[in-house]
């Protein structure tokens, strides 16, 4: 009898601690359907002290600095980002930051973006890729990761809503960092990378990109025999044959334009890198 009581009341505690993290977190429906415990402002204030964090660990993260480079700042943001931002698709335009930094490390293929819109970009993968089109695939896929708030979902199913409660409100130092690390190579979902992939040719279906931008990445890693220094997280997703072909028949779907739109200004940028 004892041990059934015991048992009740360790069930009547749980009960009561989840209804307090409901109460305290929220579950709702976010703009796109999807059940999250935390809110976009949740988002927002873990997605502002990830950036922090980055600032402050340049040995992780040795961002370009602005100073000195405003050319290249200048045309990733007013030619690309501001593009892909001009999508209707994007349903956090408004409320997420949209700010981008370049990550100065040439042996990196990657790019990530926090929740709340705080986009990362690596030299390695700017000159690694031959035309604005596949870098604009590129951020687009990273951009539709923080919009449908992959980010934020994904971390809270790995390590735990405690965790990222703990980590927004300073309980415990540290928590920040851990999460910042864990963004340079943050295993999405096989269904949120495929989400991604195919929201990345809704957001460049507005934009005189070719949609079908990201699949030109994969394509080239394809064609290098995979890249050793590729994304740590395409060992584990779907392999880039099958990604190109999923992408473009999203594209074709669409009925989006697939042409590229040129390399000549995309090859004076990386030279300024």
């Amino acid at each position: 009898m004892k041990l059934k009581k015991r048992a009740n009341n360790s069930l009547n505690i749980s009960k009561i601690f989840l209804i307090v993290v409901i109460a305290f977190v929220g579950i709702s429906c976010d703009k796109n359907n999807n059940v999250n415990f935390l809110s976009v402002e949740d988002d927002k204030r873990l997605g502002l002290q990830v950036s922090q964090e980055i600032e402050s660990n340049p040995a992780q993260f040795p961002l370009l600095p602005e100073a000195g480079n405003e050319a290249a700042y200048t045309y990733l943001r007013n030619t690309i980002t501001d593009k892909i931002l001009s999508s209707d698709k994007l349903a956090y335009k408004s409320e997420f930051v949209w700010q981008i930094k370049i990550i100065k490390d040439d042996s990196t293929l990657n790019a990530f973006c926090t929740p709340g819109g705080y986009i990362y970009v690596y030299t390695g993968l700017i000159k690694y890729l031959d035309t604005e089109d596949e870098l604009a695939g590129v951020m687009g896929h990273e951009m539709a990761h923080a919009d449908l708030r992959h980010t934020s979902r994904q971390i809270t199913k790995s390590q735990g809503y405690e965790f990222i409660i703990q980590a927004i409100t300073g309980a415990r130092p540290g928590q920040i960092a851990q999460i910042a690390l864990s963004l340079k190579t943050l295993q999405n979902s096989r269904e949120f990378e495929t989400e991604a992939d195919a929201k990345s040719v809704e957001l460049l279906s507005s934009t005189n990109y070719a949609c079908n931008g990201a699949a030109g990445f994969f394509a080239k890693l394809i064609a290098d025999g995979n890249k050793p220094n590729q994304p740590q997280w395409l060992s584990t997703h779907p392999n880039p044959d099958n990604r190109v072909e999923a992408i473009n028949k999203k594209a074709d779907a669409v009925g989006c334009n697939k042409t590229p739109v040129g390399i000549s200004g995309y090859a004076t940028f990386k030279t300024l890198l």
